[in-house]
């Protein structure tokens, strides 16, 4: 059993080298390691696993090392990115995703090296390339942070 309450199924989920083919972002910046569900287009649970190498700690707080806020709301929505650009065509070629609003975002309690966090993605509602998602993170089956996260897939050209 994982931190939702039943087991993974392997066909749902994407490890790193698929996660990397879905989103533009590299170290120091990828958040997620692992898409352990997902359901369709409507939801999906990623992980973290935060250690002490993570190069935000060596100066939030070096004395008490505590992940900033704002990369968890981070990590939920490379969740919900690779989610969304998972179920699209499937010749479709990824771009950027950019941040349209945060909303209702709350922090409950500090996430420290050696904690695992689980993404909670829910789809609300997706319009053409614009989508809406409610997330939870999790540790230990706490919620840590929770927001409404919109964002738009912007087609570049180059």
């Amino acid at each position: 059993m994982n931190d939702t309450g039943s087991s993974a199924k392997e066909s749902n989920s994407i490890d790193i080298a698929r996660i990397m083919q879905l989103l533009p972002h590299r170290y120091p910046f990828l958040l997620v390691d692992k898409i352990i569900e997902m359901d369709g287009d409507s939801s999906a649970v990623g992980i973290k696993n935060v250690t002490y190498n993570e190069h935000f700690f060596q100066g939030h707080f070096p004395s008490h090392p505590v992940m900033p806020g704002v990369l968890l709301i981070e990590g939920m929505a490379q969740t919900a990115g690779a989610l969304c650009v998972a179920n699209l065509e499937e010749n479709y070629e990824p771009n950027l995703v950019y941040f349209m609003a945060i909303d209702r975002a709350r922090f409950r309690r500090p996430v420290m090296p050696g904690d695992t966090v689980y993404y909670h993605m829910q789809k609300i509602r997706n319009r053409g390339r614009v989508w809406r998602f409610k997330g939870e993170a999790k540790v230990d089956g706490q919620v840590v942070a929770e927001a409404e996260i919109s964002a738009m897939i912007v087609e570049t050209e180059e």
